[in-house]
């Protein structure tokens, strides 16, 4: 009996989230793992990875029940690509320049144009949210350290 896969959309993206997965699962294991209580720098990116994939497994087979939705894929659009990547790209490069409240704010901002259904008030309030968030886990929870504002003394 061969699989007949309905949502072509869902199959795909599952199948991509479990390659990424693997291979973020077998490239964290180059690392020292550590422990739960003292986790090393390869036990986050590999059950990261371990999480990717099951969720892509689960994905991909729920792509080819009988209750999945019936669904094509779309012809690949470059430019959404395009602003994606490059929006990600930017902040890398603008990081250490204008600060993680900043960085944060224009690469939600930048990706969000991407959208079909674009719209400014919620582009700045995620934004603005996820700065906040991102000060919050990442700067207040576990202690990185990274510039926050831009260095206008370094200019």
């Amino acid at each position: 009996m061969a699989i007949q896969v309905k949502n072509k959309q869902d199959f795909y993206a599952g199948v991509m989230f479990v390659v990424v997965g693997v291979a973020a699962a077998i490239g964290a294991t180059q690392y020292s793992m550590g422990t739960a209580a003292r986790m090393g720098p390869g036990y986050f990116p590999f059950w990261l990875g371990v999480c990717l994939a099951v969720l892509g497994a689960v994905v991909t087979v729920s792509a080819t029940t009988a209750k999945a939705q019936i669904q094509s894929l779309e012809k690949f659009d470059f430019k959404i690509a395009t602003i994606i990547i490059g929006s990600v790209a930017l902040a890398g490069t603008l990081l250490n320049y204008l600060g993680i409240y900043l960085t944060t704010f224009l690469l939600v901002v930048g990706c969000s144009t991407a959208s079909h259904v674009f719209n400014w008030k919620v582009a700045v309030i995620t934004g603005i949210c996820l700065s906040i968030f991102v000060w919050l886990a990442f700067v207040e929870g576990l202690g990185l350290i990274f510039p926050l504002w831009p260095d206008l003394a370094g200019y």
